[in-house]
């Protein structure tokens, strides 16, 4: 990953490529920004830079809007590509797995993570990383094994480059026990040291932790930017990547979701109506399902019981962000409103039922909803509880 791949955000990357330049590069910064904004993989394209062995200097004028790269050629630039240089280090959330019985921390699942960022393109997001490990159904987490880790390794010298470098993805996971373990080091690292944090949540962050960062913060990448660079990565059509980028709504792991989309897709749009349709009807014995079939609520909350804890924060999100475009239909502004044709079929019926009088509501239980998930609550009883609340806020009954 070099910086010329990096979709949008270039004046940060300028700015990244400036405090190198000026020799002012902060020992822990935090990389902060919505989900597909690409923050691991610029993350990772600033640690080759800060390591490449004959740096580029473009000039405030060149045509690619940055004014450097890496030379992608060099030793260090051949080991960043498959993600093997020594000095390059990474922690994330992990959970215990067939593979890994006990005793896990990030190491072990080292080769894992190197496959996956390559195969993602280094634009990836959590649900997908739990679904490889096969641990959807666990709540990963940065742990004090990892935490002794980090300290372990950064008490050594560097191999062979200038900085040793240790990314902690989605710190916000970061176990509270395991915190106060990296502490010390976060705040007075050995020298050329370099910590960069990743993370989608400024609030679930530790205080301590924030408190010894700097921030570089991210925003969504513009439709415009994920367009130009699905037509000239993919050399797709024009009309599809205009499809692409405007449903992407950017997140650029979204967009590349969406141009190899799978029948997961269709699986999550065809539960969210039925499920809809189900909890308005309020029946948990039988409903007419778009495609003719015979399906009740307690049909519906089985499948979403056995779906997996990742899956279903996942469904419910979604879910949310249906409601919101129901929303903003109400209020006519639908130039805001970016949805599939599939959905936009069935929100022609439905936005009615979710309106100013009960989206505060909506949102509310369906957020309550993910909170228990997250904390390991039974999914039927979980599933078939909010369905009959949404009965009660979708027919307006208190």
């Amino acid at each position: 990953m070099l910086f010329k791949d990096i979709v949008g955000h270039k004046e940060v990357i300028n700015k990244l490529i400036q405090t190198v330049a000026d020799n002012r590069v902060s020992h822990a910064q935090l990389i902060l920004g919505p989900e597909g904004s690409g923050k691991l993989a610029l993350a990772i394209a600033y640690s080759r830079y800060l390591n490449c062995e004959n740096k580029q200097f473009f000039g405030e004028n060149h045509p690619s809007g940055i004014t450097g790269d890496s030379c992608g050629k060099c030793r260090s630039c051949v080991k960043f590509n498959k993600l093997i240089h020594p000095d390059l280090h990474f922690v994330f959330p992990n959970a215990t797995t067939k593979k890994v019985p006990k005793n896990n921390f990030s190491d072990n699942f080292l080769a894992e993570w190197r496959e996956f960022l390559i195969e993602k393109s280094f634009y990836v997001n959590q649900n997908q990383w739990f679904e490889k490990l096969g641990i959807e159904n666990k709540q990963g987490a940065i742990n004090v094994r990892d935490c002794n880790e980090i300290n372990r390794i950064l008490s050594f010298k560097t191999y062979e480059s200038e900085y040793k470098i240790m990314i902690i993805w989605m710190v916000e996971k970061l176990n509270h026990a395991a915190a106060p373990k990296i502490l010390k080091i976060l705040e007075e690292p050995p020298e050329k040291t370099l910590f960069l944090l990743i993370s989608e949540n400024h609030d679930q962050i530790l205080p301590t932790i924030l408190s010894r960062t700097q921030l570089i913060k991210l925003l969504k990448i513009s439709d415009e930017e994920i367009i130009e660079n699905l037509i000239k990565t993919y050399n797709i059509d024009d009309e599809t990547a205009q499809f692409i980028g405007i449903h992407a709504d950017g997140s650029y792991s979204e967009a590349l979701r969406l141009l190899n989309k799978t029948e997961d897709e269709k699986f999550n749009t065809d539960l969210l109506m039925n499920w809809l349709r189900g909890c308005y009807k309020g029946s948990a014995n039988e409903i007419i399902t778009k495609s003719g079939t015979v399906e009740g609520l307690n049909s519906l909350v089985s499948t979403l019981a056995k779906i997996g804890r990742e899956k279903q924060k996942d469904f419910l999100n979604y879910v949310l962000k249906i409601s919101r475009y129901c929303v903003l239909i109400n209020f006519n502004q639908t130039s805001l409103v970016k949805l599939s044709v599939d959905e936009s079929k069935f929100i022609a019926n439905f936005y009615k039922f979710i309106n100013s009088q009960n989206i505060i509501a909506v949102s509310e239980e369906l957020n309550k909803a993910i909170y228990h998930i997250e904390r390991n609550a039974n999914p039927n009883i979980l599933f078939m509880d909010l369905s009959f609340k949404m009965h009660k806020l979708l027919n307006n009954k208190t």
